[in-house]
């Protein structure tokens, strides 16, 4: 088998289909949770803390001197990374806790038995009705003979 029908196999299966567009739809989301989280959430919580703009909270650790630009530590944008990281962990907690709770309502339901069940619990039966068969013909005592002497 060749290399390029070899990965044409491995690329076509399912699972890494399946992943690829979890991937996508995820860097999606994320970009999603990103804007939320600059636009919606840290404006009020900023308001909240007297008007701090956190994109803009930094500390410069050396000036900018001629050319050469600031060196700045850009912490503002890091507490900003936390909260979107915080945002989508709890969207996937939540996501998880709801499939695992219909995963729960599915097994929940009991399953009929197998076919092997069916077929043993029918050969049981007819075992029994034999049985019963068997002890309910009456037994017929017979008396010893009569010596006419």
């Amino acid at each position: 088998m060749s290399i390029i029908a070899e990965f044409k196999k491995f690329a076509m299966r399912g699972n890494v289909v399946d992943l690829a567009v979890g991937i996508i739809l995820g860097a999606a989301f994320g970009k999603i949770v990103s804007s939320f989280v600059a636009d919606i959430i840290t404006p009020p919580l900023g308001l909240l803390l007297g008007g701090v703009d956190f994109s803009q909270l930094a500390i410069t650790l050396r000036a900018a001197v001629g050319d050469q630009p600031a060196v700045v530590m850009s912490y503002g944008k890091f507490l900003q990374t936390i909260f979107d990281f915080v945002i989508i962990a709890f969207a996937i907690f939540m996501a998880i806790k709801v499939l695992n709770r219909l995963r729960l309502h599915q097994d929940a339901a009991p399953a009929g038995p197998t076919k092997d069940q069916v077929l043993l619990t029918e050969i049981r039966d007819l075992l029994k009705e034999q049985n019963s068969k068997a002890t309910e013909v009456p037994v017929v005592k017979q008396e010893p003979p009569v010596n006419p002497l």
